[in-house]
């Protein structure tokens, strides 16, 4: 079983695929070590990593450089945050995707953001159409920022939201990822009515795993929650040391330097 085959057979367990996605090749290594089925990227963590702004600040070939960085250091299935394909044209999208195709990753998110859901659907089918043509699998996960930008009425937003999973499955996307919405009843119905495995946010306010694979959930992604947390505890870190030569933290909260030497020196 290859990579994509496995990551796709990931969300057809029972119970929900929980991704703490990643932003490095070091995250990523450390999330594999701490029990996780398939890594995937963050695009907002990857951005911040490299100083840029979240929101397609960086290039298609900076994400993939990351993406081949972090295939370098795991032995489990790569999924990464395509963004919006870092082109309004479905043509250069297609050939924004093989960098990624030649790293071998299992899947990708594209996003439809505030575009249109056409626009995703030709994006979507390019894809497609480089993976069939290497005669490669590709997860393609198609997000959908119905809740995520406010795109339609409260009373709309579940309505279409399959009305977009079923344009986007049709144009050959794998699954559907529809963030920030945490109504377990409004989940429910957007899992029933799909045909392609669902995918949300963390968020507070959303029932805790077990529930949500009753709900019809297949997987959960941190998306930014764990990267957040690194650039926070850097602030603390750094602050108490500048503030008053406080260096506790090094000691007391740190993964040793051996642990992690031992970690990076081993083969995948």
């Amino acid at each position: 079983m290859n990579n994509f085959e496995k990551f796709s057979s990931l969300h057809r367990q029972r119970q929900v695929l929980i991704l703490p996605n990643a932003w490095d090749a070091a995250s990523a290594r450390v999330i594999q070590e701490a029990g996780a089925q398939a890594i995937a990227t963050t695009s907002a963590g990857v951005a911040w990593a490299l100083g840029f702004a979240d929101g397609y600040k960086m290039t298609a070939k900076l994400n993939a450089q990351v993406a081949e960085s972090i295939a370098r250091v795991i032995s489990i299935p790569l999924s990464v945050d395509f963004e919006n394909g870092y082109s309004d044209d479905p043509a250069v999208v297609a050939e924004n995707i093989k960098p990624l195709l030649d790293a071998g990753v299992a899947g990708i998110n594209i996003e439809d953001g505030h575009d249109s859901p056409d626009l995703l659907a030709r994006k979507i089918a390019a894809i497609r159409k480089v993976a069939e043509g290497q005669g490669v699998g590709l997860y393609i996960n198609a997000r959908t920022d119905v809740y995520l930008a406010g795109l339609v009425s409260p009373a709309e937003m579940v309505s279409e939201s399959i009305k977009r999973e079923k344009q986007y499955a049709e144009a050959g996307a794998s699954g559907i990822f529809v963030p920030v919405v945490t109504n377990g009843e409004e989940i429910a119905q957007i899992a029933e009515h799909s045909t392609l495995p669902l995918n949300i946010l963390a968020m507070p306010g959303l029932p805790k795993a077990d529930h949500l694979a009753n709900l019809g959930v297949k997987r959960l992604s941190a998306g930014t929650g764990v990267s957040k947390t690194i650039w926070s505890a850097v602030a603390k870190t750094a602050k108490a040391f500048i503030t008053d030569g406080d260096f506790s933290a090094f000691d007391i909260e740190a993964t040793p330097a051996s642990d992690l030497q031992t970690l990076f020196s081993a083969d995948m």
